[in-house]
């Protein structure tokens, strides 16, 4: 049956008002096609699940439901935009890592857009602003205090687009970036992690991934917590510091990571 074909915190600097500081030095730095590519190129990650049964034929049944995602044109509407062409592809998302945004927890939900329209120009802008000069901001999804869950990266949120948000790992994988700084102690919202579950589980049954499983991994970049070529097992559903050497995404939300994988399961009918 043929399968379904669908990177501590990088600091930018200060961006406009020195507001915001990214999660995501860790990301493979752009190289000639300026998507998560080293200067020499990708080796591309290869990822399988390590239980049979995380892909066992029937388990279309078992795909979470699609949460609501606030599309890219939405927060983009009116800014300048930086993306670069080409949109590149992997095979299909086989895990997710978590990341936070290292910006303010207090903001209003309703400024949630222009909070990622300043990722956007710290990671992927230039000149004036201050920015990287990326293809794109690197993560693939971004979620808000108040449970919105946000389109980020261009190419389609259903289609498995290589980011550039975990360094070695981006590869059929997707980023979703919680809006906020959450170090050890900080509260983390119960609708952040309900809406970050909801859209792992719906990304991951896309591939037959059970969200409790592990998979395996090989890294493509050095800088990465392995060096390139060295395989490792993963959570499904992991963090930013388990691929690269990072506080990211804070131990707070590090700790929610067994809840978030029982809930994303749960959406997946798995139990």
């Amino acid at each position: 049956m043929r399968v379904l074909r669908m990177v501590l915190c990088w600091l930018p600097g200060a961006l406009a008002l020195g507001l915001l500081v990214v999660c995501a030095v860790a990301v493979d730095r752009p190289g000639p096609e300026r998507f998560g590519a080293t200067a020499r190129g990708v080796l591309p990650a290869v990822a399988v699940p390590v239980k049979r049964a995380a892909a066992a034929s029937g388990h279309d049944a078992r795909v979470a439901a699609r949460p609501r995602i606030v599309p890219r044109g939405t927060w983009l509407a009116g800014a300048e935009t930086y993306h670069r062409d080409p949109v590149r592809y992997g095979d299909r998302v086989k895990a997710v890592f978590l990341h936070h945004t290292d910006s303010p927890n207090d903001y209003d939900c309703a400024d949630s857009p222009r909070i990622i329209r300043d990722l956007y120009a710290g990671q992927a802008g230039g000149g004036a602003t201050g920015g990287k000069e990326w293809d794109d901001i690197g993560y693939n999804f971004l979620v808000d205090r108040c449970g919105k869950i946000y389109e980020g990266r261009a190419g389609g949120a259903a289609k498995p687009v290589v980011g550039a948000h975990t360094q070695g790992f981006n590869q059929d994988t997707a980023g979703i970036a919680a809006i906020g700084t959450f170090t050890e102690g900080t509260p983390v919202p119960k609708r952040m992690t309900d809406a970050i579950a909801a859209v792992a589980a719906w990304k991951l049954s896309l591939s037959g991934i059970d969200a409790r499983s592990r998979v395996r991994l090989v890294s493509s970049n050095d800088l990465a917590r392995f060096r390139t070529g060295t395989p490792h097992r993963f959570f499904a559903i992991s963090g930013h510091r388990d691929g690269y050497e990072t506080f990211c995404p804070g131990l707070a939300l590090m700790g929610k990571l067994p809840e978030i994988r029982e809930r994303a399961a749960a959406l997946q009918k798995r139990r």
